[in-house]
């Protein structure tokens, strides 16, 4: 963490003083008034000010749009500014920043998954979070603060984390297996395959969720925590038992075709009473309390003694580099994160908080829902952000099928997955 630190202290610095330079900083006359001798006041997240006449834009997704526009309200009527919300999903605000950033037509303030940060930077397409760093880094939980860190930069602003757990109808098995030792027991009376009854599913043709067997054994994609491209550990001894595991799972727990489960498929038999448990993540809770099915969900269960660690992804707002009022942006996405502003969105939209506090208040956790997830999210592994991953998802994807579906020997699957990417990666760099 201190280098960490370190790093993002010498980039304050020097924003601080191009910010100055530009406009963004506050001069005062030495004693006597002699030239070149104007003390440099230092931008705080005290003294921040936007800049005279500031209006802002920020793109956002549609379900966000009663608290942003709340929010709106309330900072106008703090710091005079303007905003105007401009409906673009998260997942395709890069590639529009992309274009329109350097063109002067995008937002000022956009919001993305964290695993886009790595290709934003590096196409300078955001602003570190400088001033308000302190206060982030004091009030955001862990791994909320890695999964939106590049490079030991600290760029966003988090706001909402998500992960995936394990979801259990109380019908049919009425407390959460703490491990798959109870799963696989329960699976030999309940699995009728003629009649499309399961103990257990999850999206099995998304690495997203089986990359959870392989990380609880020792697995990983990029070492470093998910930072350096040249260390791959998808082959390792960890991985290898991992994929040996998802075999006995293919015979003993789930015996379908990968191509025979998906979302919707998982839905409709967890909705009929045809599915006791299934790994899903919190987009999917409506769903179930719409079809009327009493459910609890819990952490993943343990795999031989060890927890298994997810997915996971935290949503961030991020200031747009090209943009007009850099203060008054940076002033925003503080203001639409701060510890209020999460309460506010957890009690509209019932968004998981990245801020610890909130995470921790009793109306949060008093929901055991909620208190699973975030408990889950504790055990996760942040998605790497490094753009080296989309060299990753095609290879170890086919990897899992020639496991999964073929039957293929395990190591020998891995190792080729491996040598893909590295391939892959040697190409791009």
């Amino acid at each position: 963490m201190r280098k960490w630190q370190g790093a993002t202290l010498s980039v304050i610095m020097a924003f601080t003083l191009a910010a100055c330079s530009a406009g963004g900083g506050t001069t005062t006359p030495a004693a006597g008034g002699t030239e070149n001798t104007e003390e440099v006041v230092e931008l705080t997240a005290e003294n921040l000010q936007p800049e005279e006449g500031a209006t802002l834009v920020i793109w956002e997704d549609k379900n966000q749009q009663s608290f942003v526009e709340e929010r709106a309200r309330l900072f106008e009527e703090k710091y005079g500014v303007t905003v105007k919300m401009e409906e673009l999903p998260p997942t395709d605000q890069v590639t529009k920043l992309t274009t329109d950033g350097p063109a002067g037509l995008a937002a000022d303030v956009v919001v993305f998954p964290h695993d886009k940060i790595g290709s934003a930077s590096e196409a300078g397409l955001i602003l570190p979070n400088d001033i308000f760093e302190a206060e982030t880094v004091a009030n955001t939980s862990e791994n909320a603060l890695k999964a939106v860190t590049f490079k030991d930069i600290l760029y966003g602003y988090p706001y909402s984390v998500e992960t995936y757990a394990l979801f259990y109808n109380k019908a049919l098995y009425p407390e959460a297996p703490k491990n798959f030792e109870e799963i696989v027991s329960f699976a030999k009376t309940f699995n009728d395959v003629k009649s499309n009854q399961y103990a257990l599913m999850w999206e099995l043709q998304q690495f997203y969720y089986n990359y959870a067997f392989l990380a609880s054994q020792g697995g990983y994609i990029f070492g470093d925590n998910g930072m350096n491209s040249e260390d791959l550990g998808l082959n390792n001894e960890g991985a290898q038992k991992g994929g040996e595991f998802l075999k006995t799972l293919k015979s003993e727990v789930l015996p379908l075709k990968m191509g025979d489960v998906n979302y919707d498929i998982k839905k409709g038999l967890f909705s009929s009473g045809k599915l006791a448990m299934d790994i899903n993540g919190p987009w999917t809770i409506a769903d179930y309390r719409n079809a009327g099915i009493d459910f609890g969900v819990a952490p993943l269960p343990a795999i031989d003694g060890k927890p298994m660690t997810s997915f996971s992804g935290v949503k961030a707002y991020y200031v747009n580099a090209f943009t007009q009022y850099p203060n008054a942006a940076k002033l925003f996405a503080a203001f639409l994160s701060n510890e209020e502003a999460q309460m506010t969105n957890f009690e509209m939209n019932g968004t998981l908080p990245a801020n610890a506090n909130v995470a921790a208040d009793p109306k949060v956790q008093e929901d055991p829902i909620n208190k699973a997830f975030l408990e889950q999210f504790n055990n996760s592994t942040p998605m790497p952000s490094l753009p080296a991953m989309d060299s990753v998802w095609g290879p170890i994807t086919s990897a899992m099928t020639d496991i999964w579906d073929g039957g293929k020997d395990v190591k020998a699957s891995l190792d080729n997955a491996v040598k893909q990417i590295q391939e892959s990666l040697a190409t791009v760099q």
